[in-house]
């Protein structure tokens, strides 16, 4: 586990999500905005992701564009096939893959160990893929958590000397959560508890203020967010309101996937 480790304490924010019922197409959208604008992942269509995702969008274009993340979209059919769920983009699946649910856990390890060796094993040196490989019996489990901190050939750069950098991309990469304090214009103000290296052990600190990005131009995908609010963060941008249930599983994933992470550093 994490090394000189800090309770983990989350108070629940109000009970509000950002909208009732959204789609499960627009959900997907709104989490995978944010690299998609900064051209790390995805079809080369951010401006459509931001309008479909803030409108309620087409649902045709919204699923078309989601089959284009190769990274994520089969996570989202391993999900869907372990819960005798016919659609990918079904919205109970897309919360498992990003914030984690009932669903991420009904994922066997055997079903998870497939689906990286026939994704994966190719594409590591054979030290990464034995490491890899033994992280379903562990407890890993397809969670967009693991991907980025278990997943990513970039964590062995831990042990290299660019940990500053390394460390600002994966917590940039994973989905955080913070508590907003004030909104300017297009932009947030939340407490976000940062990914910290302290002993060679990975673990989440103490919440510090960080200015986030939720609108371009008045357009995003957060109606009425006021101060005391949780919101998901995915690449300095604030896709999603967070109620008491999803904060926990966000959390709890977040952690567990951490724990595994420490066994290869």
């Amino acid at each position: 586990c994490c090394a000189q480790r800090r309770p983990m304490t989350v108070a629940s924010p109000p009970g509000r999500s950002s909208r009732p019922g959204v789609p499960g197409p627009v959900l997907f959208a709104r989490y995978a905005y944010g690299p998609n604008r900064l051209g790390y992942c995805g079809p080369d269509d951010a401006a459509a992701l931001l309008g479909e995702g803030a409108l309620g969008g087409d649902d045709r274009a919204l699923r078309e564009l989601a089959r284009g993340f190769e990274g994520a979209y089969p996570y989202l059919e391993l999900i869907a096939s372990a819960n005798g769920i016919a659609d990918p983009l079904d919205a109970r699946v897309v919360e498992a893959y990003w914030l984690g649910n009932g669903l991420t856990d009904r994922v066997s390890s055997g079903q998870l160990a497939r689906s990286i060796e026939e994704r994966f094993r190719r594409r590591l040196p054979a030290a990464s893929w034995r490491w890899l490989a033994e992280t379903p019996a562990v407890g890993a489990r397809p969670v967009h958590a693991y991907h980025v901190l278990d997943v990513f050939p970039r964590l062995g750069l831990l042990r290299g000397g660019e940990v500053d950098g390394v460390l600002r991309v994966i917590d940039s990469c994973r989905i955080r959560w913070g508590r907003v304090i004030e909104r300017t214009g297009d932009w947030l103000v939340v407490g976000v508890p940062p990914l910290e290296l302290v002993d060679g052990r990975l673990r989440l600190g103490d919440s510090r203020p960080e200015r986030v990005q939720g609108w371009r131009d008045g357009v995003g995908f957060l109606d009425g967010v006021v101060p005391g609010d949780v919101v998901a963060v995915h690449w300095n941008w604030a896709c999603d309101r967070l109620d008491g249930r999803r904060l926990r599983n966000l959390v709890r994933w977040t952690e567990r996937q951490l724990e595994i992470a420490n066994r290869a550093i």
